[in-house]
């Protein structure tokens, strides 16, 4: 999208957006525009902002510091109307302010009522993503974050030689787990999930897990130590590699758009045969498209169905894990995900 554009989007969105809380006659009409406006589902704020995604990176600062101008100025045009109808409906009432009633009773009452929250950006990711995949026949399955080497590697034909099982590479806790002996650790995956519910359910499975994960690595623009991931496996009889591809594209176009660039690498993870990396398309400088890996996915192994006691000549699957932290910030034009753990609310205010 050309910068101009965006930017004069939001002038219009400015002027419309001052217009309406100026004209609200009641607090009926001004909570109809905040919710027209300022909405964070649904409000024309909100929509502006994906635009944000779409303009070059060499003209997203200055877009950006405007868009954030714009928010504060219809912010402001709204606690100025509320302020305006409030003092209006106290000049018409000698009723006093009752301070125990709840925050959301008193807009019509109090000067200054209270500011709602909302929930953090990568939560919103994972509410939608469990809404796109439960369109598509997923259902939502948990499990814990401290998990046993079965369920994190040996399940996941990950024999102890190979170097996913480096001490380096997960933080093993000093503890002895109950079901199956043997060193505990953090969970460096959400496949985990997947092992356990294999080993209750038999087929068809259709699952997904989103959950926190944990590895230690170094974090930068793309990587943090504790992260969050999408799980997704279905075994079921006739399962092939085009609807793993299938699935992933409408999974992209739900959440990113149909104008979103996914692709497919030959890779190699011991549970997975054959094995991909998916990459999305993260922005295109100068002619060239970068992209940025999301996850790997793949045909699940024989030897994990074998491990949970399914039979790989009656059934097949495919599954697949994905960063929500990278998702997150590939939908919002966000270059650096450290940014969602700053807790800072110049930046969480915008989502």
């Amino acid at each position: 999208m050309p910068p101009q554009d965006f930017l004069t989007q939001l002038d219009q969105l400015a002027q419309a957006g001052q217009a309406a809380f100026n004209q609200a006659a009641d607090a009926a009409a001004i909570e109809a525009a905040r919710v027209e406006f300022l909405g964070a589902k649904s409000g024309r704020l909100k929509a502006v902002q994906k635009g944000l995604g779409a303009v070059p990176a060499a003209d997203k600062p200055a877009a950006g510091k405007r868009f954030n101008e714009v928010k504060v100025l219809l912010e402001s045009a709204l606690a100025a109307g509320q302020e305006r109808l409030a003092a209006g409906s106290t000049a018409q009432s000698n009723e006093p302010f009752d301070p125990t009633l709840p925050g959301g009773r008193q807009y019509e009452k109090s000067r200054y009522p209270i500011e709602l929250g909302h929930l953090h950006p990568l939560t919103q990711t994972i509410e939608e993503l469990k809404d796109i995949m439960g369109r598509l026949g997923f259902t939502v399955a948990d499990g814990p974050e401290v998990e046993d080497e079965w369920h994190n590697f040996e399940a996941l034909n990950i024999p102890k030689s190979h170097p996913a099982r480096d001490p380096l590479e997960n933080f093993y806790l000093a503890t002895a787990g109950a079901g199956h002996a043997g060193t505990m650790l953090l969970r460096s995956q959400t496949s985990t999930v997947q092992i356990r519910v294999m080993e209750k359910q038999k087929p068809p499975v259709r699952i997904i897990s989103l959950g926190r994960v944990y590895r230690p690595d170094d974090a930068d623009a793309t990587h943090y130590p504790m992260f969050h991931q999408i799980e997704g496996l279905l075994i079921d009889r006739n399962v092939t590699m085009a609807d793993l591809k299938s699935v992933l594209r409408l999974f992209a176009a739900s959440f990113l758009g149909h104008d979103v660039h996914i692709r497919f690498r030959p890779s190699f993870f011991p549970f997975t045969e054959p094995s991909v990396e998916v990459d999305m398309a993260w922005e295109t400088v100068g002619g060239k498209t970068r992209y940025v890996e999301m996850g790997g996915a793949g045909m699940v192994d024989p030897n994990v169905l074998s491990a949970v006691g399914y039979d790989p000549e009656e059934v097949t699957g495919f599954a697949f894990g994905l960063g929500v932290e990278r998702i997150c910030a590939r939908r919002h034009g966000v270059a650096d995900i450290r940014e969602f753990y700053r807790n800072d609310l110049r930046f969480l205010s915008q989502f």
